[in-house]
């Protein structure tokens, strides 16, 4: 092996040097030391010193040339395994786009106006004159109410109101009369303010039976039941010899609805609400994907942020004079792409789901792991929009693992493939 290889080398080279030693002959000898060389001590120190010097050399180059290639593959070898102990993980920014084709958000369509008929008077149903579906025009009469009980209170009113009235008209007469009498001293001054007070609570009474004649008259005018407005019936509840109470919230006879024109509603998010104005034309799509659309115009916002779904509500007017539309169906409401702001989008993969939040890992500057929640939006599929949390400068840990925690140091590497809406970022 290399190393055993390398460790060997010093011996080998001793090895060599006793050798060359031995065998080697200096100037001015015949292979045999000669008499000057031995009896000269001053050139045998030289020569000896010299052998020191040249052996020296040779085994401090040998030393060198086997410690160095161990020292590095041991500081390699170090190196490596400090790598290797920090985990590696992929990295992307969230990209911020503006969708291409607009918003498409759910919507409800609504009437212009609708109420629920219910019965004034006590009674039984005399007959119903429309039925669901039917077409009708304001104070159009729906159905009349049977009310013989009401019907004798409102001729006993009459009565009273009438008797009323005439005890008034003589009331007064009489107390003018009493009231010239005392002015001729003919009566005490008491007995002409007794008949004066007389008169008033005769009136009085005729007032009061003549107003209970008015309430009558107007709950016998509520037997007709009319429409408030013009538009379609849509629900029918009675039939004729049906049992009719007064006030019932149980018993709701008619529903009407006007649908032309038609209300729809939709939520716009947050980010995008200072966006909208009133004015603005947006296309509504009814039905499947492939239904027709119309254009509904803005008549006004919520101007307020829901605090549950962090969402503006809106409402449109759409024209229905064709009748084409039905209140209640599903509908889209398409925002274009004008009317839009960026939105940051991340892959459905960075998204670390624990408990009831959602979270990602972003990696700062020095490799160190911080754990942010995030509040997400629109799915676009394997995309997400991110409404808060993250900006688009920072570094989003893909797949992340579940023992993943804030003050984690980690490798920043390649995103091999990463989607193209996000920006992968290497080092």
């Amino acid at each position: 092996m290399p190393h055993q290889q390398a460790s060997k080398r010093p011996s080998l080279q001793l090895k060599q040097l006793s050798i060359y030693m031995n065998t080697t002959t200096y100037p001015g000898s015949a292979g045999l030391p000669s008499e000057e060389h031995k009896t000269d001590p001053v050139r045998a120190r030289r020569r000896f010193r010299r052998v020191l010097i040249v052996g020296g050399a040779v085994v401090l180059i040998a030393l060198v040339v086997g410690f160095i290639p161990q020292w590095r593959e041991r500081q390699t070898a170090a190196a490596d395994t400090k790598e290797l102990a920090i985990p590696a993980v992929a990295v992307v920014s969230p990209s911020a786009n503006t969708p291409g084709s607009g918003l498409n958000l759910p919507a409800e369509v609504k009437p212009w106006q609708e109420a629920s008929i219910f019965a004034r008077v006590n009674g039984y149903l005399k007959s119903w004159l429309v039925d669901i579906g039917a077409h009708v025009e304001k104070d159009q009469l729906l159905a009349e109410i049977d009310t013989p009980d009401l019907d004798q209170q409102l001729a006993q009113a009459h009565s009273q109101a009438a008797l009323a009235q005439k005890s008034s008209v003589l009331a007064k007469s009489t107390n003018e009369k009493w009231q010239q009498l005392w002015h001729q001293g003919v009566v005490s001054q008491l007995d002409a303010e007794n008949t004066s007070t007389a008169q008033g609570t005769t009136q009085a009474n005729a007032e009061a039976f003549a107003a209970n004649l008015r309430f009558l008259e107007q709950e016998v005018a509520f037997k007709r039941v009319t429409a408030p407005f013009p538009g379609t019936i849509t629900i029918r509840n009675v039939n004729v010899g049906d049992l009719i109470t007064a006030n019932n919230t149980n018993m709701e006879m008619f529903h009407i609805q006007q649908r032309n024109p038609l209300r729809v509603y939709f939520r716009i998010p947050q980010e995008e609400a200072s966006n909208i104005a009133v004015g603005q034309t947006f296309d509504v799509q009814v039905g499947a994907q492939s239904a027709k659309t119309y254009p509904g115009k803005v008549i006004s916002t919520s101007e307020a942020v829901s605090p549950d779904s962090r969402t503006m509500l809106v409402e449109l007017q759409v024209d229905n004079s064709k009748n084409e539309i039905l209140p209640g169906s599903y509908a889209t409401v398409r925002v274009p792409q004008s009317a839009l702001g960026k939105v940051l989008i991340l892959p459905d993969n960075t998204l670390i789901f624990r408990g009831k939040d959602l979270q990602v890992g972003v990696v700062d500057a020095k490799g160190v792991v911080q754990l942010r929640d995030v509040k997400v939006g629109r799915d676009f599929g394997i995309q997400s929009e991110i409404l808060s949390g993250v900006t688009e400068s920072d570094k989003v840990i893909v797949n992340p693992s579940d023992s993943l925690t804030t003050g984690t140091v980690v490798r920043v590497a390649a995103t091999p493939g990463a989607s193209p809406s996000a920006t992968v970022a290497k080092k």
